[in-house]
C-alpha cells in the first residue's frame, strides 16, 4: 500500500510538472506571436511613411521655378531612439497636396500596451495588456547616403563637396514583452524596416 501510494505521488508530481511545462510552452508561444504581430504592423505603417501621391510635381525640371515640398516629410524620431513615432501618408485617390486629419499616423508606449495613431488626436491599443504588458517599444533611426552626382547633367569638379544626395531611411524596431498569466515569461523580438520614400537633399551643381 505505502509503495502504491509512492508511485501515485510520483506520477502526481511528474504530470504537474508537465503540465506547467506545457502552459509555459502556450504562454511563451502566445507572448512571441502577439510581440511579432505588433512588430509587423509597426513595419508595415511605417514603410509608408512620407508616401505623396504626386511626387513626381515634387521634381524641379530644367528652367523652371522649382517644386513643392513633400508635405508628408515631416517623420519623427530623426536622430536619437524613442519609443514613439509620428509620420505622414498621403490617403488620397485625388491628390490635393494637403495634409487631411486621417492622414497623421503614430505609435507610442503608454502604461504597456503599444498604441496606434489614426488621425489626428485618436489613438486606440494595438496590443491587449490583458494578456501582454509591453515593457520596451524602441525605434531607432538610421540615414544612410547615396551620392547621386552620376544623376547631374553637370558633374562636380573633382575634390569638391557634391550637395545632392539620396538619404535612405530606415528604422530599428525592438520590442520586449512579459506574459500577463506568468511574469517570468518574457520575451523580446527586434526587426528592421526600410522606409519606401527617399529623401533628395540639395541639387545639381549649374
Amino acid at each position: 500500500m505505502a509503495i502504491g501510494l509512492f508511485i501515485a505521488a510520483v506520477g502526481a508530481t511528474l504530470l504537474a510538472a508537465n503540465l506547467r511545462e506545457n502552459r509555459g510552452l502556450l504562454l511563451e508561444a502566445r507572448l512571441m506571436q502577439d510581440l511579432r504581430t505588433a512588430s509587423d504592423l509597426v513595419a508595415r505603417d511605417l514603410r509608408r511613411a512620407g508616401y505623396w501621391g504626386a511626387a513626381s510635381s515634387g521634381i524641379a525640371m530644367a528652367g523652371g521655378t522649382g517644386a513643392p515640398a513633400n508635405p508628408y516629410a515631416a517623420l519623427s524620431p530623426a536622430g536619437s531612439a524613442s519609443d514613439a513615432a509620428s509620420f505622414r501618408y498621403s490617403r488620397d485617390a485625388t491628390e490635393n497636396n494637403l495634409v487631411d486629419t486621417n492622414e497623421q499616423f503614430g505609435f507610442r508606449l503608454r502604461q504597456g500596451a503599444i498604441e496606434l495613431q489614426l488621425g489626428a488626436g485618436n489613438w486606440q491599443a494595438m496590443t491587449d495588456t490583458g494578456t501582454l504588458i509591453v515593457t520596451t517599444f524602441r525605434l531607432t533611426p538610421a540615414v544612410s547616403s547615396v551620392d547621386l552626382d552620376a544623376a547631374c547633367a553637370t558633374t562636380c569638379a573633382p575634390g569638391n563637396f557634391c550637395p545632392l544626395h539620396q538619404d535612405v531611411r530606415r528604422f530599428a524596431v525592438l520590442i520586449s514583452g512579459r506574459s500577463v498569466a506568468d511574469a517570468s515569461v518574457t520575451r523580446t523580438v527586434r526587426g528592421s524596416v526600410r522606409l519606401r520614400n527617399d529623401v533628395l537633399v540639395g541639387t545639381c551643381p549649374t
